[in-house]
């Protein structure tokens, strides 16, 4: 156990039934979410379709936190995913999950003072409903709703509910953003993925936007990028593959392609150089793993000095300035660490989905070879100063 309480950036909640319709107009239900039963069981219709991102979305039951830990580190032996879940629990013994009193508690236990806690299914709702603009918008607006309600933007300081928010309608991104800093949120959460519009798709840091991201810089709030459904089916079917993402389903083919959408997100963001626009912004990946940004740096240097005039400022600078990961546990995290910094690295345990850690504390294990003071960073100063609203330089 580490000597200080902990910041873990990377903590979930399993949504409420209710979370998308309890602030939703009716009018809007066939449109957006709905529940219906289908063979005995209890599904999630997103716009009339079953929605198979999660394929139990009532996460009752559930399996324990990290049960999956030795299957992600690829441990010898360790190679069927359904028998490693485990014994299922039902949510009902576990009201952390969906309480934030009794989470707390659970904090206190962990040695966690303070988190991010995010999505499990939300992260993979914006693919289903993009094509459908109003929809989305009247989801992700009563889904915000519902988490204030539940969780709190800033509960005590200690539990950060980030609100989710996309620029598939910039004034409607802008109205949450100043709902959410009304409200006291810290962050604001996007998915690493192009922004789906009327005349095609286009990058998130396209002039079109940039009233979001002027407002971001000056309220000196962070933007954490979670991973989820980036719709890249598009992609996948390109190889061959379903156009469906459906969590833990993933073929070696796609396991091997190197399609990654943090990498393609933030490299976009650098291509549109919104760093130089917006001198403030910060940006915090997160449960999106960290094997990206080694072949990112390297291309940054390369197309700076091939295509100088693209740039205003040295790219590779710009994104250890502006960007901050965390990694997951099974990476290389101190290859991380070589690459950007200890004060660029952020822990995330993803307590208490199954793939994540048990135990948020054991992430020091990765760390081993550090000096007190990088460990300290990693695991409790980069991500306060993450929630510290960022005055303009």
């Amino acid at each position: 156990m580490p000597d200080f309480a902990m910041f873990d950036a990377d903590q979930h909640y399993y949504e409420a039934t209710d979370a998308f319709t309890r602030h939703l107009d009716p009018r809007w239900t066939a449109r957006t979410m709905q529940w219906a039963e289908v063979r005995g069981k209890q599904r999630l219709l997103v716009g009339g379709r079953i929605n198979r991102f999660i394929p139990n979305p009532t996460f009752d039951p559930i399996a324990t936190p990290g049960a999956l830990t030795d299957y992600f580190r690829a441990k010898d032996g360790v190679t069927d995913m359904r028998s490693a879940m485990g014994t299922l629990e039902s949510i009902a013994d576990r009201p952390e999950y969906r309480d934030r009193d009794a989470r707390l508690a659970v904090l206190d236990a962990q040695g966690v003072e303070a988190c991010f806690m995010l999505p499990t299914l939300g992260v993979g709702m914006e693919a289903a409903l993009e094509t459908d603009p109003e929809a989305f918008m009247a989801a992700f607006t009563a889904f915000n709703r519902w988490l204030d309600d539940d969780w709190g933007y800033n509960y005590r300081d200690r539990i950060h509910a980030i609100p989710y928010v996309s620029l598939i309608d910039v004034d409607w991104a802008v109205a949450e953003l100043e709902h959410a800093l009304a409200h006291g949120a810290r962050a604001i959460l996007m998915r690493p993925s192009s922004v789906y519009g009327p005349t095609g798709r286009r990058t998130p840091g396209n002039p079109a936007h940039d009233a979001f991201w002027a407002r971001v810089n000056e309220a000196g709030i962070s933007v954490l990028v979670h991973g989820g459904d980036a719709s890249y089916g598009a992609y996948q079917q390109f190889w061959g593959l379903g156009g469906e993402t459906e969590a833990f389903k993933v073929s070696p083919l796609m396991r091997l392609l190197s399609a990654s959408p943090v990498h393609d997100f933030v490299a976009s963001i650098m291509a549109d150089r919104l760093f130089e626009r917006f001198p403030n912004l910060r940006l915090a990946t997160v449960e999106t793993g960290s094997y990206w940004v080694g072949p990112l740096l390297k291309k940054l240097r390369t197309v700076a000095i091939q295509a100088p005039g693209d740039f205003g400022a040295d790219p590779y600078e710009l994104f250890l300035e502006h960007v901050w990961v965390s990694p997951f546990f099974e990476d290389d995290v101190l290859a991380l660490v070589d690459l950007i910094g200890p004060e660029r690295t952020v822990f995330g345990s993803d307590w208490p989905h199954v793939e994540g850690l048990e135990d948020p504390a054991t992430f020091v294990k990765e760390l081993e070879g550090l000096g007190d003071t990088a460990v300290e960073q990693i695991m409790r100063t980069n991500a306060f100063g993450l929630i510290t609203p960022r005055t303009r330089p």
